[in-house]
This record gives structure tokens, C-alpha cells and sequence, in this order.
């Protein structure tokens, strides 16, 4: 099995368009969220997944900010990983980089893709890292996955607290490369 994650380009971000839906249909089984009127999970009335796309155009235009990652396996489409740096962390000022989204289509779960796509993207740039998962208990699978890859990852030497920010209470893991 040939997993590899690669930034993604402007001219390939349609495939990660085509995988973010997915992402945010199964965050709905973790949040509770429901889509729009119009089918699309967002908050407000965008009514395509045309426009919501468009939101995410920024994390092609800042390039040494915003890092777009596809995850594939066997050259097909697996998932993504998006880290930022600041300004666009949520994080205290001694972090360099936020692990925003990550996310394996469902048949690559649970035979080792996410640990070695995260170990790839954790790789690519040294420093202080945060990420953060939901810490209720429908979100055990995450909150195992990256207590177990990260524990790998990091020989053990990593944080994890819990956290109230604006869209919830978090569980926050932290380390260092």
C-alpha cells in the first residue's frame, strides 16, 4: 500500500473540494450538525457546493501560510490534512502549526493510512504543533486514534487538555518535533 500526502495544487483543489462534503457529513455524526435547506452542511443559505468551495480558495492563495495537503493511497484519492501557521491558528503564540483539518475517506479507516499520513504531515515541518478533536463521547474513535498516533509519533511526549472555544469544548493535544 502506497500512501503518500502531497500539497495540493490549485489545479488539483477540485478533488479536495469533491472530499470535503464527506468530511463535514461525517463531522455531522459527531456535532450534530444538520445541512441547509439546500443540502449543504453550512451555517448559512449557500445554496451549491459551488459556493462552498469558494471558501476555501484561501488556502491556495497563501501558499507559506496555509498548507493544503491530499492524502492518497495508491495514487487514488484518500483524504486530507490541512495545516496552518500563524495568523490563521486558534492556538497560544508558541505554536507553529495547527493541524486544522484531517480526514480519511471511510475505506482507508483503521489499516494504518491515518497514522502514517499524519506521521508525513507532522514530518514536513518541525516546531510546535496543536491539534484538536471533539472531547465528547461520540468521538471516542478520534480522540483514540490520535492519542495512539501521537504517542507513537512522539514517544509518549505529548499533551492533551480539555478546552472550551466558540464552536465547542475541545480536547487539545500539543507536542513538539
Amino acid at each position: 500500500m502506497d500512501i503518500n500526502v502531497q500539497l495540493n495544487t490549485m489545479e488539483n483543489k477540485f478533488i479536495i473540494n469533491n472530499i470535503y462534503p464527506l468530511y463535514l457529513h461525517d463531522l455531522s455524526e459527531i456535532w450534530g450538525n444538520k445541512p441547509n435547506r439546500f443540502g449543504i452542511f453550512e451555517d448559512n443559505d449557500m445554496m451549491t457546493l459551488t459556493e462552498q468551495y469558494t471558501l476555501f480558495d484561501i488556502w491556495w492563495e497563501k501558499p507559506s501560510v496555509l498548507f493544503p495537503f491530499l492524502i492518497t493511497v495508491d495514487d487514488l484519492p484518500a483524504g486530507l490534512a490541512f495545516v496552518s501557521t500563524p495568523p490563521y491558528i486558534p492556538c497560544p503564540p508558541d505554536i507553529n502549526y495547527y493541524l486544522n483539518e484531517f480526514f480519511l475517506l471511510r475505506p482507508f479507516r483503521g489499516i494504518g493510512v491515518g497514522g502514517e499520513a499524519a506521521r508525513q504531515v507532522f514530518d514536513r515541518f518541525r516546531g510546535n504543533w496543536e491539534l484538536q478533536t471533539g472531547s465528547m463521547k461520540r468521538n471516542r474513535r478520534a480522540q483514540m486514534f490520535w492519542r495512539k498516533t501521537l504517542a507513537a509519533y512522539t514517544n509518549g511526549r505529548y499533551s492533551e487538555e480539555d478546552g472550551e472555544y466558540p464552536d465547542g469544548e475541545k480536547l487539545v493535544f500539543r507536542f513538539t518535533n
